[in-house]
Parts: structure tokens; sequence; C-alpha cells
């Protein structure tokens, strides 16, 4: 059976969907489908990640590590007028990501990549994620280690995780790689983590 985190989807049938999201005065239109996380609507750790998040001044794009079929990288750049990368493993997820983009006039640039692997050698003002916690702690962990080293200084990491889903211990990883991090709210069981890459 293939999960939502793997690379093909070609044993769920396909079955298209919409829903709109309306996410302070934005008005947003998502295609989903089978196989893909959160289908029927954006999920709460999502949605969560996307109140508490808030731009910084670096004048370089976002990243949106596993961004599914969009709807976090997508709100973000229409919201703030900003430039978002967007990498995400699964095809299907991916395919979606190209439609909605244009279906929501965004400034995002999609990759169907491995974690980092198409963005190798670029810099980011922030990354956001909402990590794939049943690939396992080996890869949501090396999300963390990888986003060091593709923020640029100053530049800050977001993470959406559940308490019980291993918030304590991605707060502990992420502050010793980055030296801090901070919980910035907690919303219904869920941590919103940021951390600031300092030199």
């Amino acid at each position: 059976m293939s999960h939502y985190y793997s690379k093909e989807q070609n044993d769920v049938e396909s079955n298209p969907s919409f829903y709109n999201f309306n996410f302070k005065g934005l008005e947003l239109k998502f295609k989903t489908d089978n196989g893909v996380f959160s289908k029927d609507y954006i999920d709460y750790g999502s949605f969560a990640l996307l109140k508490a998040f808030e731009p910084n001044n670096i004048d370089l794009p976002v990243l949106d590590m596993g961004s599914g079929y969009g709807p976090i990288g997508i709100t973000l750049s229409r919201l703030y007028n900003k430039e978002v990368y967007m990498c995400e493993i699964n095809e299907r997820a991916y395919n979606l990501s190209l439609e909605n983009i244009i279906t929501n006039k965004a400034n995002c640039k999609a990759f169907n990549s491995d974690l980092y692997e198409k963005v190798e050698g670029l810099t980011f003002s922030s990354i956001l994620t909402n990590p794939p916690i049943r690939a396992g702690k080996d890869i949501v962990f090396k999300i963390y280690d990888e986003a060091y080293r593709h923020l640029v200084t100053n530049g800050e990491l977001w993470v959406v995780i559940q308490k019980k889903q291993g918030a304590p211990s991605s707060k502990d990883h992420i502050e010793e790689l980055f030296g801090n991090c901070e919980i910035v709210n907690r919303d219904r069981g869920y941590y919103i983590l940021k951390a600031k890459k300092e030199d």
C-alpha cells in the first residue's frame, strides 16, 4: 500500500475533489485526490501553522517542505505576496499543487523532490513544515537538520507537530541544532515551534 509520503500513488484509485478555503480575507480553491494527505480539507495542524506564522523581512523565498497539494505554500504566497518554493515527494500531490498554483494565481515554484533534493544549493528566509510523522523520526529529524543548511543567517524554521507525536523531542532536537527553539503557540494539542539560525 502506498502512503501519502511515498513517491508514487499508482495503486490508489484517483477520485479528484475540490474544497474552498477562506483565510484572513483570502478565498482559495484547492483540488485534492485520494492518496494525498488531508484530502477533504486543510488539516488542523497546517491551519494552526498558518495562523501562527509571521514572515521576517529577509528578501528571499520561503520554502514549504512536504507541501502536499499546496495549502500552506499557496496561502502564504497570496497572503504575504511572497515567492514560495514547495517540495513534495508524492507525485500525485505534486501534480495537484501545480494546478492549485495556477488556480489561485500564487507566486510559487513546486518541485517533485525527495526532501531538499531539488533545491540543493538554495537558501531561504523561512522554512515551514508539517512533517510526515508516519515516515518516521529519522526523516522528520532530517528535515530539521537540512533546514539549518538551507536557511540564511536570521532565517527561521517553523514546525507544527502534535505533542503526542513527538513535539517535545522535536523541540529538543531543534534546540540542539539551532541553539534556540521557541514554542510560539499550543493549539488543540499541536505545538508551533520556531527556531532562528543565528550564525
